[in-house]
This record gives C-alpha cells, structure tokens and sequence, in this order.
C-alpha cells in the first residue's frame, strides 16, 4: 500500500487552497479507504469459516455472539479511526507516551506473534480453497504429495505472490480484484439465503445467550475475530495515517505555523498530540471536518456490511449444514455445499471465487499490515529506527535501504518472518478448522488492553472543547462499558477453560 496520496501537503498559506471533498454519496464511496480495507481484511476466515463452523456445529444456538461482538467492540475500532483524524497522528504514537513505552512493547510482542499463528490462521484459509478447488473440484493432485504437504504447499505459493505483489507496490491492482470478486461474494450470499431462509422464530438465538458443550473455542473465536480483531485498529490507523488526507496532511504545517505542537515520539507528553482546531483557519477545519465523516461513514458502512455477511454465512450453514463437524483440509468443499445444495452445482465457481477473494483479501492485508505495524513500533522505540522511517520505498533514500534497522527494512524482514513461519505452521499442524480458530482466539484475548488503550488516548488526547472530534456522553459512556462487558467476557472464557485444566493437572 502507498503511503501518500497524489495530494501534496499544504504548505504556508496554501490551507485555503485545500480541496474540500464533496460528500455526495457517489463521491463518499470513491473516497472511502481504510475502513473498507478493515471490513476485507475481516471478510475472510471469520465470515467463510469461523461461521459456518458454528452453524453447521450448533445450529441457531451462537447466533447471540455476531450482535454482541459487532455492538460492544465498535467503539474499539472507531476511537482509532477517530483518534488519527482529530490529530493527524497514529494512535501508536500516543501508546508511545505510556511509562518506558510499555503498550508498544506489548503492541510489539503481539504483533510479532500474530504474524506467525495469525498469519497461518488466515493463510490456510486461503489455500483451502485452492486446494479444494484443484484437488477434489477438477481432481488434480501434485505428484508425490500427501494432502497436507499439498495445503502447505498452496499456502507457500500464495504467500510467495503476496509478498512480491506488496512489495513490487502492485497492491491496487490486487484490490480492484478483490472488492469486484468479494462484491459478487456478497450478492451471491445474500441471494442464496432468499432461496431458503431461516425461520423467523429461530432469531430468539441473537437474545439467547446459550453455550454448547464444547462450544468455547468458537466463542472466542467470534469475539475475536468480528468483524475482526480489535488489534487491526491499530493497521487502521496506520492506513488512515498513510491516506495522507485530512488532518494527517497538514499536521507538519500546523506545527510549523505554531497551531499545533511538535512532537517527538521519545521527548513528548500526549499533551503534544492535541490540536486546537479552534486556532486553525476555518477552510482547513472544515477540510479536517469532512474527511473525518467519510472516515467515520467508511467505517460504518464496512461495519453493517460484514455483519450482515456474518449472521448471513452463520444462518445459511444452519439450514443447510447442521448437524455437521466441518473440519478437514475438504473443508471449502463442506461449505460449498450451502450453494450447491440451494442453487444447484452451477453456483459451485461463483462461490469459489469469491471465497477465494475474501481469504485472499484476509492474508494479503495481514502480510502488509502486521508487518507495516512491527515497524511502526520498532520507529517508536527506537531512535536509530526513527531517523530512517517510512516503508513508502519510491520515496525512500540508499540509507533507509541499506540500514538493517531502518523501518523499510524491519517491514520487509518481518513479512519474510511472517510467511516462513506461518507456512512451517501450517505443515505442522495440517487442521485448517483449528488453526483459523486458535488465531481467531488468539485475537479476543489480547483485545481488551487495545480497547481500553484506544478509548484512553481519545478522551485524554482530543480537546473535549472540540465538538468535532471529541465522543459524544453516549460514545464515552457506551465505550466503557462495552470494555467492561468484553474484558468481563474474556475473563469468564478463561476462568472456565483454563482454570479446571489447571485443577487437573496439579490433581484437583
């Protein structure tokens, strides 16, 4: 991914030269960028296979899980989104404030890790459906390999083309792809669950709050992994940064016109963040003011959209799956059924392809974000790394290239960490279904310090004069309390499963 846009930043007077963009709906969608990019990134393995997984397993019975993942981990997303708008800075600057900058060492660690079990998680969801589509759709099989080693060998070639494609800067091309395949996706869904739809009274199940036996490993993975993990808030703040629009385009003149203070990740308060728009010219704090709605409008619109795609996908593998265990490296083919059973083997291709868009979009995304996230902490702990910043490589000089710790280069290292070991993963523990799952709850249990991060930095950072940027009493309040409920909910997961496990192992 770029990280400018065409637009040069504003410099002297040239603020009453910035273009207001139009907020007319046809433009909004043309505008739209890191919220969109959150919601592929999300359409992928919860929605493909975490859902079916549950439906096919336990019928209606998880249904309560999409509505409460989506409602009380929304404010975890949007306090980023709206964090780098109201100062044209990435929230991972202001976790770099922290005491001897403790969250981003947490942020560092994490990261680090999902880049191998996450990664591998997303990537064999992606090979499954070659591998489904090669091995038992045309019956064609690679001589002298098993069926794993063939998985492992799928997830290798898709990683390979990954990573050449995000680092020859050929990502566009990839999304347009994506977005029209993926779009098919979603129509098909959508049109196949009107062949047969649920019935009505089988929606008590979203205000139910029931746990099948065995059931816990799904939960967690819905929690964590809808409409995706609430640590890829902090890739979106990075991509909202990287747009290079609104107020993330004219920070530095701000600073240098004195409206806005310089900060310095390794000598600067949080206090230095802020920016009183209230002392910027009126045509620039309506510029700031619009870009941030079709933030805020890019989101939610990917937001309703992947709910609607989860409860869909969990419904349609309900009717036409359960009782069934989905598991196996087959298992693209057992969800393939919901269309070919409904609609008929016609649909069979349609289904592939987008499947195969929304996985691919998943692992793609992970192999610049996680990686575009490694080297942003690196570039606020340490100072030899923040003099050589960006991963922009059109723009960067022989010593960003040259230098072993500059952040181009921790980026490009980290992605080559991320595909061998997600890889070696993958040929080690050939179980498709357990791996998405075990990234997936992977994901729920290192949300809530995210959450509560992100919700710290903007009601302590934004001026809460700012009627703009600051939440409302009902964003502040509900934001708590969706922390409250969610970290309450990890607690509860981990105290049944992994206290009697404890119990046992010492002969309680």
């Amino acid at each position: 991914m770029n990280d400018k846009s065409n637009q040069s930043p504003a410099t002297g007077d040239s603020f009453q030269s910035l273009q207001l963009p139009s907020m007319k709906p046809a433009s909004l969608i043309r505008q739209f960028g890191p919220g969109m990019i959150l919601m592929m990134t999300g359409i992928g393995t919860s929605h493909l296979v975490t859902a079916p997984v549950a439906g096919g397993r336990y019928g209606y019975a998880l249904l309560w899980c999409i509505p409460i993942a989506y409602i009380f981990k929304y404010y975890g997303f949007e306090m980023a989104f709206r964090f780098t708008h109201a100062t044209g800075r990435s929230i991972l600057d202001a976790y770099s404030t922290a005491w001897k900058k403790i969250p981003v060492w947490y942020v560092l660690i994490t990261a680090v890790i999902q880049a191998a079990v996450g990664q591998a998680g997303r990537l064999v969801a992606s090979a499954a459906v070659v591998y489904y589509f090669f091995r038992q759709y045309l019956g064609w099989d690679i001589p002298g390999l098993g069926d794993d080693a063939e998985l492992s060998f799928y997830a290798l070639l898709l990683g390979i083309v990954s990573v050449a494609i995000i680092l020859g800067g050929k990502y566009g091309a990839v999304e347009l792809v994506t977005k029209i395949t993926a779009g098919i996706l979603i129509v098909c869904s959508v049109g196949v669950y009107l062949v047969n739809p649920a019935p009505v009274g089988e929606f008590v199940h979203f205000f139910q709050l029931d746990t099948p036996e065995g059931s816990w490993l799904i939960i967690a993975s819905f929690l964590g992994l809808l409409p995706t993990g609430i640590d890829v808030s902090l890739l979106a703040s990075e991509w909202g940064k990287a747009k290079n629009t609104g107020m993330g385009r004219i920070r530095d003149e701000l600073e240098a016109q004195g409206m806005a203070a310089r900060f310095d990740t390794f000598t600067s308060a949080k206090e230095d963040l802020a920016v009183d728009t209230s002392r910027m010219p009126g045509h620039a704090r309506e510029y700031c003011r619009r870009w941030f709605k079709i933030g805020l409008w890019d989101f939610r619109v990917g937001h309703v959209i992947s709910f609607i795609l989860a409860c869909v996908f969990m419904l349609l593998a309900a009717v036409w799956l359960f009782p069934s265990e989905i598991q196996g490296n087959a298992v693209m083919g057992e969800i393939a059924r919901i269309f070919t059973d409904s609609v008929g083997p016609g649909m069979m291709l349609v289904f592939l392809a987008g499947a195969m868009a929304a996985t691919y979009s998943t692992a793609f995304n992970y192999f610049d974000g996680r990686p575009r996230l490694v080297g942003a902490c690196c570039r606020n702990l340490f100072p030899a790394t923040a003099a050589l910043p960006g991963t922009a490589r059109d723009d960067l000089g022989t010593e960003h290239r040259t230098r072993w710790y500059s952040e181009y280069n921790i980026y490009r290292l980290t992605m080559l960490f991320s595909l061998v070991t997600a890889v070696t993963i993958i040929a080690g523990v050939p179980r498709p279904v357990f791996l998405v799952l075990v990234a997936s709850a992977l994901a729920y249990f290192v949300a809530p310090v995210v959450f509560f991060l992100n919700l710290y930095y903007c009601l302590t950072v934004i001026p809460k004069e700012d009627k703009v940027f600051y939440p409302s009493t009902f964003a502040k309040w509900f934001g708590w309390l969706s922390l409250a409920v969610f970290t309450g909910m990890s607690l509860v997961l981990i105290w049944q499963q992994l206290v009697p496990r404890v119990a046992a192992a010492f002969g309680g």
